[in-house]
């Protein structure tokens, strides 16, 4: 899934050129999958605590699979953003039971490692995914990014049917429908809204109405949750601090993260004129940082406490974003791949040890609700980040093109207007090739206007999420040996106590 994520992002001027999408529908693409994912992922957990984590896994993973084909065939961007949304589904079932399934094969205090690993494996899918996608899309058509699916998703299948082996909660919870109902309402309203306000303007009653039901839906379901018999989210796991506060600082950091991703790929490949495959290679300055960082996870979290793997992980991102913001057609290489690595380092940093600070505590015969919940996460933070940031983004560049259009004659002003979509979208050399005078240039600063208000903006929010991680997981000061050495002091006495069974392993 990561691996689609990457190729899908190094992909999105070829879909814009080639499926006629608008700046909103651009950003659908990726948010009506990632969408998906928020919404159902909670649901996905408990589905896997009800009738076995593997057998769930499994049919997501299908699903994903005949979805990716669906992807690859479409012929509209509806159609497209349709069957993205079947990969969603499909995602969220497998993407809710992976660090469940971790946490109930290994003990706690073997979990660093492990976790490190799936970080890493997620750090190289994304260094593969943006290479591959670059590769594919200089010799095939876009379906290609969306067939290379199929193959993967068909031997995972056969590693999974051999390598992983079944678990359930002995008494699983109930299905809480009315807490699911209004988590996907509200979710759903209140991106549309946000994306939306990409083609319309703020002042649309469409947007406006979208976001103020969304929210509303969004404070029932605190509501319900509290006050429900078997809430979707178990009270124990609500009442867990760290828990709270590390998804809190994984939903801040993929929010920005998603900003960042997609504005500077337009950037590159729409403004700047690179190709699909020069762009998939710059990611390599990112991905790479990430999967070393994140492969020395349980070597980090030995040796530096939880709070400050975290927080400075995210304060590393923020100045890379930072310092992204401030990219211009004439800037060398250097500042951007120098920009890359920091985010890179940082991102490696966060993974890992926001993972280990969710799941350290969650309660017994939680795991699948918790690692859903967990991972919903970063699903919700990459769909409403990209929907506003992109919307923030498009609001800018079409209020600083609008500015410059009213200096020109009326004939000139009405084909400005109408390629506005196009410039929000990064397409300056339409608007150039459309509108006479020096259209590139001032087409150009009107995007990076949006560009850099976008990215200061995710930057901040980085730097707010490193403070949330360094105040708010103190409890997890100690580093992971010495948590460890309590741990085995804690379960000697337990054992002496109660006469427990050895542990170690699987469940």
């Amino acid at each position: 899934m990561v691996l689609d994520v990457m190729i899908v992002s190094v992909a999105l001027p070829s879909l814009q050129r080639q499926l006629g999408l608008s700046p909103a529908g651009l950003e659908w693409v990726v948010s009506a999958y990632a969408l998906a994912l928020a919404t159902l992922i909670p649901a996905g957990g408990a589905l896997g605590d009800h009738f076995g984590r593997k057998r769930i896994f499994v049919s997501g993973l299908c699903l994903f699979t005949v979805a990716s084909a669906g992807c690859a065939l479409s012929v509209s961007g509806g159609m497209l953003i349709g069957f993205r949304v079947l990969q969603g589904i499909g995602g969220a079932v497998m993407s809710s039971l992976t660090l469940a399934l971790i946490a109930e094969v290994y003990p706690p205090r073997a979990r660093a490692r492990p976790i490190g690993l799936w970080a890493a494996v997620s750090g190289l899918a994304v260094a593969g995914g943006s290479v591959v996608g670059g590769l594919l899309l200089s010799v095939f058509p876009w379906s290609s990014i969306f067939w290379v699916n199929v193959p993967i998703g068909i031997a995972t299948l056969v590693m999974c049917q051999l390598a992983v082996a079944e678990s359930r909660e002995p008494v699983p919870r109930p299905f809480d429908t009315g807490g699911v109902a209004l988590n996907a309402v509200g979710l759903l309203l209140l991106t549309f809204g946000f994306v939306e306000a990409s083609d319309a303007t703020w002042r649309s009653p469409v947007v406006g109405a979208c976001i103020a039901v969304g929210a509303v839906s969004l404070v029932i379901f605190f509501v319900w949750e509290h006050r429900a018999a078997s809430p979707m989210v178990p009270p124990t796991l609500l009442r867990t601090a760290s828990f709270g506060r590390a998804c809190a600082v994984y939903l801040l950091a993929y929010l920005a993260f998603s900003g960042f991703i997609y504005y500077v790929t337009l950037f590159f490949q729409n403004v700047d004129g690179w190709s699909p495959v020069r762009t998939g290679l710059s990611w390599l300055l990112f991905c790479l940082p990430y999967f070393a960082v994140a492969q020395a996870g349980g070597w980090v979290q030995r040796w530096l406490p939880v709070a400050w793997a975290v927080g400075s992980g995210c304060f590393m991102a923020g100045a890379g974003v930072l310092g992204m913001s401030q990219l211009k057609t004439a800037t060398p290489f250097a500042w951007p791949a120098a920009c890359y690595i920091l985010v890179g380092v940082g991102f490696g940093l966060i993974v890992p040890a926001v993972s280990s600070g969710a799941m350290a505590q969650v309660p017994a015969g939680s795991s699948g609700i918790g690692s859903g919940v967990f991972n919903a996460c970063r699903q919700i933070g990459t769909a409403t980040g990209l929907a506003i940031l992109g919307s923030l983004g498009s609001a800018v560049i079409l209020a600083d093109w609008h500015r410059h259009a009213r200096y020109l004659d009326p004939v000139e002003r009405q084909r400005a207007v109408a390629v506005g979509a196009d410039i929000a979208g990064g397409q300056v050399h339409v608007a150039a090739a459309l509108v006479r005078g020096h259209t590139l240039d001032r087409a150009v600063a009107s995007f990076l206007a949006g560009f850099e208000v976008a990215l200061l903006l995710a930057g901040a929010i980085l730097v707010a999420s490193g403070v949330v991680g360094m105040v708010g997981l103190q409890r997890h000061m100690r580093t992971t040996a010495e948590q460890r050495s309590m741990t085995d002091t804690s379960i000697d006495r337990l054992r002496a106590d109660a006469m427990l069974p050895g542990e170690g392993s699987p469940r």
